[in-house]
């Protein structure tokens, strides 16, 4: 997808691409299944903004015509376009090793402030029976 200059033959895999960014990021196939834009809006539109939702409303129903190419000639490309890379943007996944690496960070830093606390308490504790 990497051309700006786009044609009807282009809006089924823009559509597919979607609905594989849906799959990886938001869930809702089984393994090895490979939905429709139209399936996983029906399965998992809902966790996207609305905003989104409507350009991937769009792009379905794009998707949908694109079978009958004197129809899909007609379709607004500059808007499906851009659609297309709005969703695209969102749906990005994070890579694996940086979801890891913030889940050690945030589980490290949850650990860190138990301590910081624990001491706290403990210090306030020798305070108060004459220790310190």
């Amino acid at each position: 997808m990497g051309s700006d200059t786009k044609t009807f033959e282009d809006i089924s895999p823009m559509a597919d691409e979607v609905a594989r960014l849906m799959v990886s990021r938001l869930g809702g196939a089984r393994r090895g299944e490979q939905p429709s834009l139209q399936v996983m809006l029906r399965r998992r539109g809902g966790a996207l903004p609305r905003r989104l939702r409507k350009h991937a409303h769009r792009l379905a129903q794009a998707d949908q015509l694109a079978a009958q190419p004197k129809i899909a000639r007609q379709q607004d490309m500059p808007r499906l376009t851009q659609g297309h890379r709005a969703l695209v943007k969102y749906l990005q996944p994070l890579g694996e090793i940086s979801r890891w690496q913030s889940g050690l960070i945030n589980f490290a830093a949850s650990v860190m402030f138990g301590l910081l606390i624990l001491a706290a308490v403990v210090i306030w504790l020798m305070v108060m029976r004459g220790g310190i």
